[in-house]
């Protein structure tokens, strides 16, 4: 974890950069799944710290959750006296999952059928957005990212992400110096789409993707199985691969 002087610096810094994004893209503001987690919670606090209450949506996306996840949205939205919309996105999930199974024989897999969750919440997000000439904030950590725990076009896909570069440990921190609740930084982590929490999801705690991160080492199964999750999601961090060949584009030259 950085030193806490260096924290509370870089904390500074992306809550003014976020700022400056802002107004660079002339956005008339913000709009951020609110998940009642401690990522969201945090990412939110700052994102009001930077641009004003006044200029930032919070969106809770039930999807058969949890009431208590609702509970705790309302908490953090209530805390930084922001708006909470509430869009529950079940019926049209499972209608989706029963049209896809309608024409493929096999049926959904699992992980496809989890993974439908977060890009429909991400299509909700940018819905609102582009309507309102908001943009959307990112909300997942730097220990996320490196194992790929996040999924492709949904919670990885965003205009901009203040906390991608800080450790699960670092956002607890910051979350802690901006008044994010106690409740909420207490809560386990979870993506809030199976019922377990992302550490038993994964097999690995955020502890030891952390220290993989800064000192390239942890307990050995665990290590292994970090390396393994972060050489397959590689994927999930690059921009889309285009075929390319030699050709003249003048727009290039702009």
């Amino acid at each position: 974890m950085l030193e806490k002087q260096v924290l509370e610096r870089e904390a500074k810094n992306a809550i003014e950069w976020i700022k400056e994004y802002v107004e660079k893209t002339k956005a008339k503001g913000i709009v951020i799944g609110n998940s009642g987690g401690k990522d969201s919670a945090t990412v939110l606090a700052m994102a009001v710290k930077a641009i004003g209450k006044e200029r930032v949506i919070s969106v809770a996306m039930p999807c058969f959750s949890k009431e208590a996840d609702l509970v705790d949205a309302k908490l953090v939205a209530d805390t930084f006296e922001v708006p909470l919309l509430r869009i529950d996105l079940s019926s049209a999930y499972q209608e989706m999952e029963n049209e896809i199974n309608c024409q493929i024989p096999q049926g959904l897999t699992q992980e496809a059928i989890i993974n439908i969750k977060p890009r429909l919440r991400m299509t909700t997000l940018y819905g609102i957005a582009q309507t309102l000439g908001y943009l959307v904030i990112g909300t997942g950590n730097l220990c996320e990212a490196m194992v790929g725990y996040t999924t492709k076009w949904g919670d990885n896909s965003s205009d901009l992400n203040p906390i991608g570069n800080f450790t699960v440990e670092e956002v607890l921190a910051i979350g802690k110096m901006i008044g994010v609740p106690e409740k909420i930084l207490q809560k386990a982590p979870s993506d809030g789409l199976d019922g377990q929490t992302d550490e038993e999801k994964m097999g690995i705690q955020y502890r030891q993707i952390e220290e993989m991160i800064e000192t390239g080492s942890t307990e050995e199964k665990a290590k292994q199985e970090i390396i393994k999750r972060y050489q397959n999601s590689k994927h999930k961090r690059k921009t889309v691969p285009i075929y390319t060949f030699e050709r003249e584009n003048y727009l290039l030259k702009l």
